[in-house]
């Protein structure tokens, strides 16, 4: 059985985290739990993230073992949520200047630039969770093969639209800021534009593919 804990971060938000696999049915549970969490009386909003649920409240919580129960009690319900989330088609180059690690990452898992640009356009992605900054995609459904390490030395300025990985995550920045994961690729794709309708473009449960466009060693 996951092990679960709740943490507050600052006055008025509560962490939920759980130690559980990093995958699908997982998250769906923490999908489910955000929209019933959504309706308790004093919170504000829920957000999935990931393998975690964040509740921001209307005010400070003065009896945080009530709400650590009901979350726990949730959590472990099984309670989960399948989303039909749209498919977002993403043209992509891979290499080159806006993919200045494609290499490392090749010679990391033993494979051949063109075996890891294959590998990692070959599936869809679904998105996890949106966050780490606005309009930001986690993505689950990398093929193990891809899976490196954090850079020991991080960018502090990554492009917005570049593609990076690391662990058994894949992701797309939707912002210009800093990185400690394997740049491979970029793309032209804005994921949060605050005079959009809604802002972000993607939602948990949404999908990417990725088309390769061109691919510079």
């Amino acid at each position: 059985m996951a092990e679960t804990s709740v943490s507050l971060i600052g006055s008025r938000a509560v962490l939920f985290h759980a130690e559980c696999p990093f995958d699908l049915a997982h998250q769906q549970r923490f999908w489910a739990m955000s929209d019933v969490a959504a309706d308790w009386d004093g919170v504000r909003e829920a957000v999935p993230g990931m393998t975690n649920l964040t509740l921001l409240l209307e005010d400070v919580p003065h009896n945080l073992d009530h709400l650590s129960v009901l979350l726990d009690a949730l959590w472990h319900s099984g309670v989960r949520k399948d989303v039909e989330g749209k498919l977002l088609q993403i043209d992509l180059s891979y290499g080159g200047d806006g993919g200045p690690h494609l290499a490392d990452v090749a010679e990391i898992t033993g494979l051949s630039v063109d075996k890891v640009v294959e590998l990692h356009s070959a599936q869809d992605y679904t998105v996890y969770a949106v966050g780490s900054h606005a309009g930001y995609c986690y993505l689950g459904g990398l093929d193990p093969r891809l899976e490196t390490p954090r850079r020991k030395v991080p960018l502090t300025r990554l492009p917005g639209g570049s593609l990076s990985v690391a662990g058994l995550q894949t992701g797309v920045s939707a912002s210009t800021g800093p990185s400690g994961w394997n740049t491979i690729g970029s793309a032209d794709v804005r994921f949060f534009d605050p005079f959009r309708e809604p802002a972000s473009l993607l939602k948990p449960g949404d999908r990417i593919r990725f088309n390769p466009i061109k691919v510079a060693a």
